[in-house]
């Protein structure tokens, strides 16, 4: 037979953010406990209560899948029993506990057939049977962290108000409902909205809901349509409006069905999602660092006992929200979200290569995370340095991954930069790769791929390419190939010398991945930019000799001599003042983004005037009038 497949893809763009992944939001109880305690501060209830309120929304839920033979759980719970937390009732994410979760893992399927009504005459489908979509509406709400108010999500009340509209009728006038109930305040945001309460009468589910029916992967509000439409057809006229969730409170469809015929009826969906879309969003700390309040937490809890907290603040100085992670074993911090009250309570956040993470105080921060002394050690396992006199070389130590990074040598790079910015005596930096092979492979697609967990630090791949105030040279020895992150390294560094074995690429593309770690912005900047977008969009490799002749390295060197090179280059720059090269390289960086010319001359750099009474200016100019070579003494 032939047919199309209509392949609308996974429908995730947009419902969760890497960022979001990296402080543990990947389980739809987690995110869904963060808007639920929301709304417990909102409404100022304490937990008892709260959890009252859940259980007498969910009670009657488990009444209805008593009495469906297709429910994975046909068993009748009092309120109590569904909240109270037991060995079989444990607690998954605070304030859920098992019996109030949606049921994923069951095997479901449903079934609507959809035709026109000459269709339906043609194949003699009975009148009786027909029953007709009368209002429909379909919206998405803001991001997660776009949300003003994250204990609600207005848009699915929109959502089911318009297509009531568009129907024609009010809720008072619904026969039958079925909300989407995967957790409580699935059902409680639209039923607040629609001023249904939790006894309504005519019942808020058909099928007795997600945690009791199930369904939540196998499209439950297919199930819900399906028991809807069998309701009307027993009384003619009637209406039964069915709501649709998905993902984290983020999208919403509404449907209202009769047996009263109506030709198709326009929604204006369209407009409603331009509104939301403006709706004033508040901005977002990806790196959150101060005193902070809690808007809202969870606390997730793993088989044996393990417990991840999860908080969304705000920044005392500036208002900006953020996500962090309470990091592991601060029973402080944990004993706050699980005990107190902890919504608008002062806490303070640190962010670091992995994340945010927050606790009660500075002091407490201080002592669990406490900060990493920027010093060279002797001790490192993926790197190693090699200090001669003011000249610093750092070789990336792992010839058997061709040099490529996994997160800990991430660490361990911008550990060893961290000491080199801070070490007034080191004055220039070189980087290059174990070997004869590879300079750097780039990020490390095994351990990737391994499903281990993937940070990277704050100053970026190798400790260097989201590094700012690089105000002392770093030297680039590039032996063999730069692949990929290999090549973002180089591109960061101020000065590459590269043997002429070298290869350079970009070549994400060829494992389906994008140089989201600055080659995307630098190469474009240093090369022309055609041949920047070729090397991006093809992964081709470019020799060293093309690199040279495009601008892309410095010098090029016969092959095994890169590292030789690069020390002369180093050599070359420390017989000029290390206090002049630091300016040089500060009032470069200030000025790389005014694009006019004269703006950019006249720019004031406080760098410039403490140049002129600095030590190595007066030497410098003392030395050249006495005809001797200056000592240099870096300040």
């Amino acid at each position: 037979m032939g047919g199309q497949l209509e392949d609308r893809g996974w429908g995730l763009e947009g419902l969760m953010s890497l960022h979001q992944a990296s402080h543990g939001l990947t389980d739809a109880p987690g995110q869904y406990a963060l808007f639920e305690n929301a709304r417990r501060a909102r409404l100022g209830q304490s937990r008892e209560e709260y959890a009252a309120g859940m259980g007498a929304l969910f009670a009657p839920f488990t009444d209805v899948a008593a009495k469906n033979p297709h429910a994975s759980a046909p068993v009748r719970r009092s309120a109590e029993e569904l909240v109270t937390v037991t060995e079989t009732n444990r607690m998954i994410a605070d304030p859920y506990p098992r019996y109030v979760v949606a049921r994923d893992k069951v095997n479901q399927g449903a079934a609507v057939l959809v035709m026109s009504v000459r269709t339906a005459r043609r194949l003699g489908v009975p009148e009786e049977r027909w029953v007709f979509l009368h209002g429909h509406a379909d919206l998405r709400e803001r991001d997660l962290m776009e949300r003003s108010d994250l204990s609600r999500s207005p848009a699915a009340v929109m959502a089911a108000e318009h297509a009531l509209e568009v129907a024609g009728i009010t809720a008072g006038q619904l026969t039958t409902i079925d909300l989407y109930s995967c957790f409580p305040i699935a059902v409680s945001n639209v039923a607040d909205g629609l001023d249904l309460s939790a006894d309504d009468p005519r019942g808020l589910t058909l099928t007795g809901g997600l945690p009791f029916f199930g369904g939540a992967g196998n499209n439950y509000s297919m199930h819900a349509i399906a028991e809807t439409v069998q309701h009307p057809r027993t009384a003619p006229g009637s209406y039964g409006l069915v709501g649709a969730n998905g993902s984290s409170l983020s999208k919403y469809s509404v449907g209202v069905y009769s047996t009263t015929p109506t030709a198709w009826r326009a929604d204006d969906s369209a407009a409603l999602q331009a509104q939301i879309d403006a709706w004033e969003a508040p901005e977002e700390a990806r790196r959150a660092d101060g005193w902070a309040s809690v808007e809202t937490y969870t606390v997730k809890y793993g088989r044996g006992g393990a417990r991840t907290g999860v908080v969304i603040g705000r920044l005392e100085a500036d208002g900006r929200r953020f996500i962090a992670l309470v990091h592991q074993g601060d029973e402080e911090m944990l004993g706050l979200l699980s005990d107190g009250e902890p919504v608008g309570s002062r806490v303070f956040v640190r962010s670091f290569g992995l994340g945010n993470r927050v606790t009660t105080s500075q002091e407490r921060m201080d002592t669990i995370l406490p900060r990493r002394e920027p010093v060279l050690r002797d001790d490192y396992e993926y790197v190693t340095v090699h200090r001669d006199g003011h000249l610093l070389e750092v070789t990336i130590n792992r010839p058997e991954a061709r040099n490529s990074l996994h997160p800990m040598a991430n660490e361990e790079l911008d550990e060893v930069f961290d000491a080199y910015f801070a070490d007034p005596e080191l004055w220039v930096a070189l980087l290059t790769g174990a070997g004869d092979k590879s300079f750097s492979a780039g990020n490390d697609l095994k351990y990737s791929a391994s499903g281990k967990p993937m940070w990277v630090p704050k100053n970026g791949f190798a400790g260097l390419t989201s590094r700012r105030n690089m105000t002392k040279p770093v030297i680039a020895a590039v032996n063999g190939f730069a692949m990929g992150g290999g090549c973002e390294i180089a591109l960061a560094c101020h000065l590459t010398v590269a043997d002429e074995t070298a290869r350079f690429a970009l070549s994400e593309v060829k494992v389906g991945l994008a140089a989201g770690a600055g080659g995307l912005v630098r190469l474009p900047r240093a090369v022309p930019r055609k041949i920047a977008t070729e090397m991006i969009l093809t992964g081709r490799q470019v020799t060293a000799d093309e690199a040279l002749g495009l601008g892309l390295v410095n010098q090029v060197v016969p092959a095994g001599t890169a590292l030789a090179g690069a020390r002369a280059l180093a050599a070359e720059i420390q017989e000029g003042s290390p206090t002049s090269v630091r300016v040089s390289l500060q009032v470069m960086a200030e000025t790389e983004g005014i694009a006019d010319t004269a703006d950019a001359v006249e720019h004031p750099s406080s760098a410039l005037e403490s140049l002129m009474v600095s030590q190595d200016a007066i030497e410098g100019m003392t030395a050249f009038a006495q005809k001797r070579r200056p000592e240099w003494k870096n300040r």
